[in-house]
C-alpha cells in the first residue's frame, strides 16, 4: 500500500459531533437513492458499501416522520411508525459495521407533498397549492396542527434512536420542508406569532430543535441542513440577509450544520452549468458564526480543495453526495496515496434521474451503483478469471474500455483494438460540446487504470474488420478464444425516431448532417434547423455549440419543451434558458414533417396547422443505429468462428443497444462480471418482495 501524502492528514482528523465521534472528516450527506422503504436490503448495501469506503458519516436520503407528509410516487425513507424501524435499523447496522457513523434526515413535506397515496389533506403555514401540477391545495395550520407536527417529528426522532442512528436531523432546506416554509416569507404569510418577523417564522424551526435535542440529544448528534439562499434575491432567503440572520440566531444549539442552497435543482446543479465548489461562495460565512462544525457540498472530488477548504476554515468536514455515488471508495483512496485511481463525478446527474424515476439510483461513472445488494456487485472487488483464455475487445469507447479495465482486474489478458488513435469513442467527442468537459473524466479514470495492467494491451489507430478478427485469433498472432464488440453507434440521417417510422419526406433535397459530423467539425451554414426527437442533451446542446460559432439556429420538438428528458437530471430549466439567452428559436410541440429545397414544413402536434420555415442546414437528433456490421457478419459464421478457436462472440454497449452512457459502461462492466460465469438464471439479480 502507498503511504499517503502528510498534506492531506487534516483530512483524516477525527471530528466531535456532540455526542459522538467522527473518525475522520468526510461526510456523506443525505441523499436520494430510489430504493427507500420499497428496498431496505438495496439501501443497506449500498450505504454500508459508503462506510466501508472509509466516509466517517453515512446518512439516509428524506425519511418521512409521517403518513402526513407522503411523497407520492418518490421512493424515500419512512418513519410514520414503529413498524418501519427495522429497515432503516438494516441500514444502520450497515453503516456501524464499517465503523462509520449512521444519519437519519428527518423531513415533513409540507405543501411540496400532495399526500397521492395517504389522501390526507396536506399542510402548510398558510393557505397554498401543493408544489406540483396536482390539483390539490394545502390547508393552513392551526396550533393543534402545529403541536401535532411537533409531537410526530419527536416521536420519529425517538424512533431514530431505537433504529441506532447516531446523527438525527432537523431538516430545513430544498424549499422541500415545512420548516423551510415557515421560514419563508413567500409562503408564510401567518399574523400569530409563528409569522411575520424573521424571528416569529424561526420560531417552530427553533422549538423542533431544542424538542429533538430533548428527546435524543444525549446519545445521539443533533444535524441541522438549512438552505442559506435560495438564489431568488430580495423575493427568497439570502446569505447575505435572512440567511445569515437564522445561522445568528441558532448557531450554537445544533450539534452540527449541514448548509447548502436552494432548491435541489441548485444544490445539485450539472457539471454543464455549475463546476466544483460553486456554492462555497453563499456558505463561507456560516464557520465564521458558530463553534458547532460545519459541513457544506459543491461536488468536491479533488483532495486539494478538500484540504484547502478546512485550512481556510470554510467547513469542518466535506460533504459529499454525488462524489459518493460515483467512488464510494474516495476517502480510502486518499488515505492510501492513490489518489489518481478516484472515480470521479462527472456531474451528469443521471444519479438523481433515478430517484425521480423511483427506480435504483445508478452512475454513469460506477457501474456498481445500485448492484450492491441485488448482483452483489463491488466497486473495488470482483471475482477472480475462470480460465486463461486470452479476451479481444474491439473499440475503446465507455463500454470496451470498462469492460477492459474490468476484465484485467479480473487476471484476463485482454486485447484492446481501437480504430482510431484517441480513445473513449463518442466520450471524447461529446466531453467536447458546450459544458461536457467533465465528461471526459468516464475516459480519464479508465486510461489511467488501464496504464497499471500488464495484462491488458491496447491497439490504437487498429480498425479490424471481420477478417481480421478471424486472422488474428489464431496462437502464432495473438491467441484470443472470446470476441466482445463495441463498436458503438452512429446517429441517424433519415429521421426515424418516436414520430417518424419512416424517413422523413424531402430529405434528399437539403443539406442534412447529424451530431456525428457536428462533432467531427463538420461546419453548417446558413439558418440552421435541428430537429430533436431524442429529448435529452445533445439536441441542446448541439442547438448552443451552433449558435456559439454565429449561426441562426431554430430548435424544434415534438416534445412539450427542449431537451425534455433533462428535467429526471434537473437542468431542463436552465438548457431552455441558456438557449432563449443565446437567441436560439424555439419551436416545441412541432414535428418536422417535411423538407423541400430551402425549407423545412412543421405540423403542430396537437391541431397538424402547418407553418415553413427556412434552412439551408437541417441536423437530425433523432435515432442511432448500431455499428454491429461486423458482429451479424461474424454471427452468421459460426463454423468458422469454432475452427478459428473463436469460442464466444457478444455485443456490448451502443453496438448491442444504443444508450446513455451510463448504459454503455454498465453494459461492459455487466459482460466482464458475467464471462465465465454461470448464468443459468431466470431473473439475473435478487428482488425484494412483499410478503403477503
Amino acid at each position: 500500500m502507498k503511504k499517503r501524502d502528510s498534506h492531506y492528514d487534516i483530512l483524516f482528523e477525527q471530528v466531535q459531533i456532540g455526542p459522538v465521534k467522527a473518525r475522520n472528516r468526510f461526510y456523506q450527506v443525505p441523499h436520494c437513492n430510489g430504493m427507500g422503504y420499497l428496498r431496505p436490503n438495496t439501501l443497506a448495501a449500498m450505504r454500508g458499501v459508503k462506510a466501508e469506503g472509509g466516509w466517517a458519516v453515512v446518512c439516509t436520503e428524506e425519511v418521512e416522520i409521517h403518513a402526513n407528509s407522503d411523497n407520492g410516487s418518490a421512493v424515500e425513507g419512512r418513519l410514520w411508525d414503529d413498524g418501519d424501524i427495522p429497515a432503516l435499523a438494516k441500514m444502520a447496522e450497515a453503516v456501524h459495521e464499517h465503523g462509520a457513523l449512521a444519519g437519519v434526515e428527518l423531513v415533513h413535506g409540507g405543501y411540496s407533498n400532495a399526500n397521492n397515496y395517504s389522501r390526507i389533506v396536506p399542510i402548510a403555514p398558510s393557505l397554498t397549492s401543493v408544489n406540483s401540477y396536482d390539483p390539490v391545495q394545502a390547508r393552513a395550520m392551526t396550533k393543534s396542527d402545529i403541536r401535532d407536527f411537533r409531537r410526530w417529528h419527536r416521536k420519529a426522532a425517538l424512533r431514530s434512536k431505537r433504529a441506532g442512528f447516531d446523527l438525527v436531523y432537523v431538516y430545513a432546506g430544498h424549499n422541500l420542508t415545512l420548516l423551510m416554509h415557515f421560514l419563508s416569507r413567500r409562503f408564510n404569510k401567518r399574523n400569530d406569532e409563528y409569522g411575520g418577523s424573521l424571528e416569529n417564522r424561526t420560531r417552530l424551526f427553533r422549538e423542533v430543535l431544542e424538542e429533538t435535542i430533548d428527546a435524543v440529544g444525549d446519545s445521539c448528534a443533533i444535524a441541522v441542513r438549512f438552505a442559506v439562499d435560495e438564489l431568488l434575491g430580495p423575493k427568497g432567503i439570502t446569505c447575505e440577509s435572512e440567511g445569515r440572520e437564522v445561522v445568528e440566531m441558532l448557531a450554537e444549539i445544533p450539534d452540527l450544520w449541514d448548509v447548502n442552497i436552494s432548491e435541489w435543482e441548485n444544490d445539485s446543479a450539472t457539471s454543464r452549468f455549475e463546476k466544483e465548489g460553486y456554492q462555497e461562495p453563499y456558505i463561507s460565512f456560516v464557520k465564521s458564526l458558530t463553534s458547532k462544525p460545519v459541513v457544506g457540498v459543491g461536488r468536491y472530488t479533488s483532495a486539494d480543495n478538500m484540504v484547502s477548504l478546512i485550512q481556510r476554515g470554510v467547513m469542518d468536514m466535506i460533504g459529499a453526495a454525488r462524489p459518493s455515488i460515483a467512488d464510494p471508495f474516495l476517502p480510502k483512496k486518499i488515505e492510501e496515496g492513490r489518489i489518481d485511481e478516484i472515480r470521479e463525478c462527472i456531474g451528469c446527474n443521471i444519479c438523481v434521474a433515478g430517484d425521480w424515476l423511483s427506480v435504483p439510483i445508478r452512475c454513469t461513472q460506477n457501474p456498481t451503483m445500485g448492484e450492491e445488494w441485488r448482483r452483489s456487485w463491488h466497486p473495488e472487488r470482483i471475482g477472480p478469471k475462470k480460465s486463461d483464455d486470452v479476451v479481444l475487445i474491439v473499440g475503446g469507447g465507455p463500454a470496451g474500455l470498462e469492460c477492459a479495465l474490468s476484465l484485467g482486474k479480473r487476471g484476463y489478458d485482454v486485447i484492446l483494438a481501437e480504430a482510431s488513435e484517441v480513445l473513449g469513442g463518442r466520450v471524447s467527442k461529446e466531453s467536447q460540446l458546450p459544458g461536457l468537459s467533465e465528461w471526459r473524466r468516464i475516459l480519464d479514470y479508465r486510461e489511467t487504470m488501464l496504464k497499471k495492467m500488464d495484462t491488458v494491451k491496447i491497439y490504437r489507430s487498429s480498425k479490424l474488420n471481420l477478417r481480421d478478427i478471424i486472422e488474428f485469433s489464431s496462437k502464432d498472432k495473438f491467441g484470443f478464444s472470446h470476441v466482445f464488440l463495441a463498436t458503438g453507434a452512429r446517429w441517424r440521417r433519415d429521421g426515424i425516431a418516436r414520430k417518424h417510422q419512416n424517413p422523413i419526406p424531402g430529405l434528399k433535397k437539403i443539406r442534412v448532417m447529424t451530431p456525428d459530423e457536428v462533432m467531427n467539425g463538420v461546419s453548417p451554414s446558413g439558418r440552421v434547423v435541428i430537429f430533436d426527437d431524442e429529448h435529452y442533451y445533445m439536441g441542446g446542446v448541439i442547438a448552443e455549440k451552433l449558435r456559439l460559432e454565429g449561426l441562426k439556429v431554430i430548435l424544434v420538438t415534438p416534445a412539450p419543451d427542449i431537451s425534455n428528458w433533462t428535467h429526471h437530471t434537473m437542468e431542463q430549466r436552465r438548457i431552455q434558458s441558456r438557449l432563449l439567452e443565446l437567441g436560439v428559436e424555439l419551436a416545441t410541440q412541432q414535428n418536422l414533417v417535411s423538407v423541400s429545397s430551402n425549407e423545412v414544413e412543421l405540423a403542430c402536434v396537437f391541431t397538424d396547422r402547418r407553418t415553413r420555415h427556412e434552412c439551408e442546414t437541417l441536423v437530425l437528433v433523432t435515432e442511432r443505429l448500431p455499428n454491429d456490421e461486423i458482429y451479424n457478419a461474424l454471427n452468421v459464421r459460426q463454423e468458422e468462428l469454432k475452427e478459428a478457436g473463436i469460442k464466444t462472440l457478444q455485443c456490448i454497449g451502443d453496438c448491442f443497444a444504443p444508450g446513455i452512457i451510463a448504459a454503455a459502461v454498465h453494459s461492459g462492466h455487466l459482460a466482464a462480471r458475467e464471462f465465465e460465469e454461470n448464468s443459468s438464471y431466470e431473473v439475473p439479480f435478487l428482488r425484494e418482495r412483499v410478503v403477503v
